[in-house]
Parts: structure tokens; C-alpha cells; sequence
């Protein structure tokens, strides 16, 4: 008696898993057949997942040849079908489209003035603190613009980790963190100097530079990059 792919799967090791080695090691970690699978989701009697992904790839020449493969020749790999067929196309055609698409871009910084007065204008009248951070590429061009924090630098969870974690996501080249002081006054606090230090030098051991940290106060800005901070 044949048994059925779900049984097939579950005498594999966890460990061994696509989605659960996704989950724990991350997406560049799988091979191309693993990947395949999690877009599969199921196999068919007799044959697991991982199977029918090998059984695909082992059908073209190499891995370019897929994203030319019509949907009748899919449908006639041996535990593909029609749905599944569809599926992949949709997916194959969503990663180029991916592939091709433009990095947006939101304006080029040139000076410090620039982004105070222009995040002075967004930031201004906000009541709570606000720690915001431009993604800029290797021209200066901001390449996203994300608040990372709310609440102020004094709290626990303002932690360079997740400015970089964006700088990383992002594939910024440079950075410039900005933050309001609801009570007007743009002036650096001790714990605005120690937090700038801190994120500097891990923009220095990550190949990110920091390039200013603006203080946004009510009409006025402050730069510590001009107040020679860092």
C-alpha cells in the first residue's frame, strides 16, 4: 500500500524540514528544491513535497530555463497539476517582476540644514518623542524613511540593533537618525550624547555611517554632527 506524502514527510527530520528550516535559518539558507517545496506546500501518494521539487528542477536544464516553462509543460511533471501549476507560475512571475522593480527613491541629502528644516516641518508638533531614521544609498539618496521608536531615547527599547536591523533590510549605505524633543527645545540631553556615540560606533564596526543625528525642538533643530558630538 502506498503511503501518502504526509506521512512521507513527517518520517523526515524536522530538522530537515523546508518550512521549519526557513523559520529557524532564514531563506538564504534553503537550496532551490527546499524553496520550491514551501511554494508547493503538498506532494502527492507516494511521494513527498521535496520530491515533486526535485522532480521539477531535475526536468530543466538549469534553474533560468524555469521562469520560461509554460504552464502545460508544468502540468505534466508527475505530481504538479493543474493548481499547482498555477501557482508556481504566479510565484515565478511575481519574483521577476521583484527582480525588476526600481528602488524608490524620496530625494537626495545634501546638507544637515536640509533634513532639520525639512523633518522640522514633519515633526515639529508631535506631543510624544519620535525617533525616526532615513535609509540613504551610497549618493545620499533616501532609500526609506522608517520611525523606529516612539516614547524617547531614554527608554530600553531604543537600541542601535534595530536602526541596523533596517540598515541591513534595507541594504543602506548611510544613516541619518533623527528625533523630536516635545518640549521645544532641540538642546542634546546626556542620554541623546550617549545613544549617538553608541550608534556611530556600531555604524563604524557595520561599514554604515552615521551622518548626523538631528534633534527636531518646536521651529529649530539641532545637528550633533555640527556640535562635533561624534
Amino acid at each position: 500500500m502506498l503511503l501518502n506524502q504526509t506521512n512521507l514527510l513527517a518520517e523526515m527530520p524536522v530538522q530537515s524540514r523546508p518550512r521549519e528550516r526557513l523559520e529557524q535559518y532564514g531563506e538564504k539558507a534553503l537550496s532551490n528544491h527546499e524553496l520550491l517545496a514551501i511554494l508547493l506546500r503538498t506532494g502527492v501518494k507516494g511521494t513527498n513535497v521535496v520530491s515533486v521539487a526535485l522532480n521539477i528542477l531535475n526536468t530543466f536544464d538549469d534553474l533560468y530555463y524555469l521562469k520560461h516553462v509554460s504552464l502545460e509543460e508544468l502540468i505534466m511533471i508527475s505530481g504538479v497539476g493543474k493548481t499547482k501549476a498555477i501557482e508556481l507560475k504566479a510565484a515565478i512571475e511575481l519574483g521577476i517582476r521583484i527582480a525588476q522593480a526600481p528602488q524608490i527613491k524620496t530625494g537626495q541629502i545634501t546638507s544637515s540644514r536640509q533634513i532639520g528644516e525639512m523633518m522640522s516641518a514633519e515633526m515639529g508638533d508631535l506631543q510624544q518623542e519620535h525617533v525616526i531614521v532615513l535609509f540613504l544609498n551610497t549618493k545620499n539618496e533616501i532609500i526609506k524613511k522608517e520611525t523606529i521608536f516612539k516614547g524617547g531615547l531614554s527608554s530600553s527599547v531604543a537600541h542601535p540593533r534595530e536602526i541596523f536591523k533596517g540598515a541591513v533590510r534595507y541594504s543602506a549605505a548611510k544613516i541619518v537618525v533623527v528625533h523630536n524633543h516635545p518640549s521645544g527645545c532641540p538642546n542634546p540631553s546626556e542620554a541623546d550624547i550617549v545613544f549617538t556615540k553608541r550608534v556611530a560606533e556600531c555604524g563604524d564596526l557595520m561599514g554604515v555611517e552615521l551622518l548626523d543625528h538631528i534633534i527636531v525642538g518646536q521651529n529649530d533643530y539641532a545637528s550633533l554632527k555640527e556640535l562635533g558630538i561624534f
